[in-house]
């Protein structure tokens, strides 16, 4: 064979020469094993309110161990109302996974879940911020905000999370109280933080509500639940028109059934047992697989030209309104 034949042949073999100024991505790594999240029927249980995550059995899934941090939240500040548990504490673990610093708000009775999730958040290589009170209470709210700034100087992404639910019957069975204290703390509490937080929220910043599919649909034995959260997708998409000229994004995530502490201390036992068995998936969603909507919210990287999105994530479903 002939040099200039030997040279054909490297050539096919080889490829075209990679241009000198192509940047190299980092490689994944090996392809993790499928994940496997707990099916249920879980056994029959019930809790007095708020509920404590470290007696749910099974005790929901909140560390990602399928998920890869990219660095998205570098040096970032992120301010979680409920984030002792569920949702919140999911948020606020793989929040600290991709580099942010978290304070998380809680009421003064999940202590025990939020110093667990202070510990996570510390493995993970970042600090976390303790703040106990209620979010009903506006000058609580805008103490929460001024405490996260004096710890770490800004805020960057608010997380809008907390939330209270109670199933009745029917309108006959809700008190004024109950119907006064569930907006309180599913919109009204949403607005102190949303109001105080912008204070100190500078372009690039983020702000996340978690919705419901209640919200969507409604919910007849939820009457008052469901409509804080139809509130909360609306406050949601006015809000981003709002505040799109100042370069802050809002943005939603509306989950179907989540295995959390709000509903083991909502239902009663046999049927918290049974929570998410009517979904295409039959089974709830472990915070972690609802993580990772909120990380892509706060991610500029991700979403910089998304806002007044509500997401759904519904387990198989495809009509959420």
């Amino acid at each position: 064979m002939s040099q200039r034949s030997t040279k054909r042949a490297a050539n096919r073999q080889s490829g075209p020469a990679k241009p000198s100024n192509l940047r190299e991505f980092p490689r994944a790594p090996s392809r993790p094993a499928r994940l496997k999240e707990p099916r249920g029927p879980f056994p029959p249980q019930h809790q007095a309110k708020p509920g404590i995550e470290q007696r749910l059995k099974p005790r929901p899934k909140y560390e990602g161990s399928q998920y890869r941090p990219a660095g998205k939240l570098k040096d970032k500040v992120a301010l979680i109302t409920g984030g002792d548990s569920g949702i919140g504490r999911a948020v606020a673990v793989m929040y600290a996974r991709e580099g942010a610093d978290v304070g998380i708000v809680y009421l003064p009775e999940e202590q025990a879940d939020a110093e667990e999730t202070r510990m996570a958040v510390e493995a993970a290589g970042r600090r976390c911020l303790l703040i106990a009170g209620d979010v009903t209470d506006a000058e609580f709210c805008s103490e929460a905000v001024e405490s996260a700034v004096r710890q770490f100087s800004k805020i960057d992404v608010l997380v809008n999370n907390a939330a209270f639910q109670q199933h009745q019957e029917s309108i006959d069975d809700i008190s004024d109280e109950q119907w006064e204290h569930t907006f309180r703390t599913n919109i009204f509490g949403y607005f102190y933080m949303a109001k105080a937080a912008l204070r100190h929220m500078k372009p690039g910043a983020a702000i996340i509500n978690t919705g419901s599919i209640t919200g969507l649909r409604g919910s007849s034995k939820l009457l008052d639940y469901a409509s804080t959260k139809g509130a909360i997708h609306a406050f949601t998409k006015s809000l981003a028109q709002s505040l799109v000229g100042r370069g802050i994004r809002v943005n939603s995530v509306a989950p179907g059934p989540v295995w959390t502490p709000l509903n083991v201390a909502d239902k009663d036992a046999a049927q918290a047992g049974k929570h998410g068995k009517d979904v295409p998936m039959e089974r709830p969603a472990q915070p972690e697989e609802v993580a990772p909507s909120f990380v892509f919210f706060a991610s500029e990287a991700d979403s910089s030209y998304i806002t007044g999105e509500v997401l759904t994530l519904l387990g198989g479903e495809t009509t959420a309104a």
